[in-house]
């Protein structure tokens, strides 16, 4: 056998490489967030810009670490709207924070891939371990816990925690018979008029159909009606459909509208429907007690999701998923093909989340959690949740209190919706005009029909001069596009 050259290359960025290189990415990550409010909140690109500047081939030659780092600056932030900047305030907020930043390093650099407790123990056991603390330190009912029948799983989005929760129902229903041959019966599912569009696509990626899917009326503060969702129930049965899912919404996206849980779990239970509840936001306030209202009724749910990425300083992606009934959801996800045979997954004595979720593979996501958790301390985060919350309060009075503009939905927690009253075109101007001059990001709904501004307060380094801020810029640029 021929020898191999000693001096032939090997392409490979060796450890010492890696220790240089990493040290200056991290440093560079450091030195963005101190300069992240330099910069203009949205992207000023234009469509195909960023395209544009890069290479139309990769390159045959490898190039210089220093060279791929001086492009990010050059090439890359031009294209960035930065999420994390304290003026932003626009959707729900999709936080990082320095602990979760170098949990999610640490994952990466141990490349886990977790899809059988067999093939990385510890990812699995930290997992069911992280989701019964945040389970505990959310007061959810004790089903959901892994110690009862049910337990958590860490998905990428409550969009996928949705099709799970979909997928489970629609199996229960048949008898597990959809997965076998195909979905027969003529199934019907519920949610808000005002619930996330996730639920829709559910619909569609589970074979259920748009037009099965019933969009139930809201009240004066934007929140489900359960006196619709039972009468429409009760007329679906009476035309021989099957009616086998609903999902309530802690915290809807566009008015962050809290759905009765109470009263739809009644209607549920009474019917005999799979209640899934979406806290994707708003179900980190539960770690302070006295945001524990929105999950009133929660002991009716099958399944409850909420996103540490949103407002737990968590960096994307991490959806923490709930079922009441674990053996409902895998029995609906599981594929066993031989090669992933062991003795472990055979004794019944593990979780292996493959089931619990769409892909086979997973990362080690717990551990990004487990890195936030010790850190701040439940004490810690709930500290920035009451001020996120305390500083939403503060705005909604600005609002109030200032002629020119008026709240069109309730601000139970941290995201307002306020328009001026000059109507729909002075509020698409004057968003329009503040995310255009780079000093902040909001983003809009339509309220009863009417375009209306949210600012959502939330970012993990947002302070009352940032707030103060936003507000002084809204009013300066309201007053300004009026004398126009």
């Amino acid at each position: 056998m021929a020898s191999v050259p000693k001096d032939k290359p090997s392409f490979h960025m060796d450890p010492e490489e890696f220790r240089k290189h990493g040290h200056e990415v991290v440093d560079w990550i450091a030195d963005y967030y101190q300069r992240i409010e330099s910069f203009p909140v949205f992207s000023r690109v234009k469509p195909g810009d960023v395209r544009a500047s890069l290479p139309t081939e990769a390159p045959l030659r490898g190039e210089r670490f220093e060279t791929i780092l001086q492009d990010v600056d050059k090439l890359i932030l031009p294209g960035v709207t930065h999420w994390q900047s304290p003026n932003f305030f626009g959707y729900f907020p999709s936080n990082a924070s320095g602990p979760s930043i170098l949990g999610d390093l640490l994952s990466s650099g141990l490349g886990v891939q977790g899809m059988l407790w067999a093939t990385s123990p510890a990812c699995t056991e930290l997992e069911t371990l992280m989701l019964d603390w945040l389970a505990r330190a959310l007061a959810l009912p004790e089903q959901f816990l892994s110690t009862s029948k049910g337990g958590g799983v860490i998905q990428d989005t409550a969009s996928s925690a949705t099709l799970c929760a979909l997928l489970a129902a629609r199996e229960r229903a048949t008898k597990f018979e959809s997965n076998r041959r195909g979905a027969r019966e003529a199934l019907v599912a519920y949610t808000s008029a005002h619930a996330h569009s996730s639920v829709e696509k559910a619909a569609q990626i589970a074979g259920i159909g748009r037009e099965n899917l019933r969009l139930i009326e809201v009240d004066d503060q934007f929140a489900m009606k359960p006196e619709a969702l039972a009468a429409a129930i009760r007329k679906d049965r009476a035309s021989s459909l099957v009616p086998f899912f609903a999902c309530a919404t802690a915290g809807t996206t566009s008015s962050n509208a809290m759905d009765p849980i109470s009263k739809i779990g009644e209607a549920c239970r009474e019917y005999c429907l799979w209640l899934h509840v979406d806290a994707a936001m708003s179900g980190t306030a539960a770690l302070c007690p006295e945001f524990r209202f929105i999950h009133d009724g929660l002991e009716y749910a099958d399944s409850y999701c909420f996103n540490p990425h949103k407002w737990m300083f968590t960096n994307f992606d991490c959806d923490c998923f709930y079922v009441a009934d674990r053996r409902a959801l895998i029995q609906t996800l599981s594929v066993l093909p031989e090669y992933l045979r062991n003795q472990a997954s055979e004794s019944g004595a593990v979780f292996d989340y493959r089931d619990w979720q769409i892909p086979l593979g997973r990362r080690f996501r717990s551990l990004k959690l487990w890195f936030v958790l010790r850190h701040y301390g439940i004490e810690g985060l709930r500290f920035h949740i009451r001020e996120h919350v305390r500083l939403a309060q503060q705005f909604a009075k600005w609002v109030s209190d200032d002629d020119h503009f008026e709240l069109a939905a309730p601000a139970p927690l941290n995201l307002v919706c306020f328009r001026l009253k000059s109507g729909d075109q002075a509020n698409q101007s004057l968003m329009d005009s503040l995310n255009g001059s780079g000093d902040l990001c909001l983003t809009h709904t339509r309220l009863n029909g009417q375009f209306t501004l949210r600012v959502c307060i939330g970012q993990t380094n947002t302070t009352q001069r940032h707030v103060e801020k936003a507000w002084r810029r809204i009013q300066e640029e309201a007053s300004r596009l009026e004398k126009k």
